[in-house]
């Protein structure tokens, strides 16, 4: 059914709760995982003078969120596939998707002000892709924990 399982991750607790359901997917339609991080260049433009540096210091923040991702998946036997990216989170997730993939992404699960004051992400990509995107919210994790 789906020919790619697209996972962005930004490291969060909700981007490792959403990890978890894409390798799932992965194994389930004998599909690649691909773990996608994006270095988000619009952090460097508020202190030029520094941007090399961050951009640097983010790439490191992100491969090591990747490499989380892809060795899990690796000692889970699936076929996966990284990439550190820069860009535009939304944007560049949008321009790494194909035909036949699914994306798996985290959800923070904000909602009333929070959301119109917090751009999501999640939110862009779902409005911007002609793929289905699998959002898995951050409290469904809380809850599973509860019980």
């Amino acid at each position: 059914m789906y020919e790619r399982v697209l996972h962005p991750t930004d490291g969060s607790d909700a981007a490792d709760v959403a990890a978890a359901d894409a390798m799932e997917l992965a194994e389930r339609y004998d599909a690649p995982l691909h773990v996608l991080y994006v270095v988000d260049v619009t952090v460097g433009r508020a202190t030029d003078a520094y941007a090399g540096q961050v951009v640097e210091e983010l790439e490191t923040i992100g491969r090591e969120h990747v490499d989380s991702v892809t060795g899990r998946a690796r000692r889970a036997g699936l076929d996966v596939t990284s990439d550190i990216a820069e860009g535009t989170p939304a944007t560049t997730i949008v321009e790494t998707t194909e035909p036949g993939d699914v994306v798996v992404m985290g959800t923070h699960g904000r909602s009333g002000l929070d959301r119109y004051l917090v751009s999501s992400t999640t939110e862009k990509v779902i409005r911007s892709v002609d793929v289905p995107v699998l959002t898995v919210p951050l409290s469904r994790a809380e809850r599973e924990e509860s019980e």
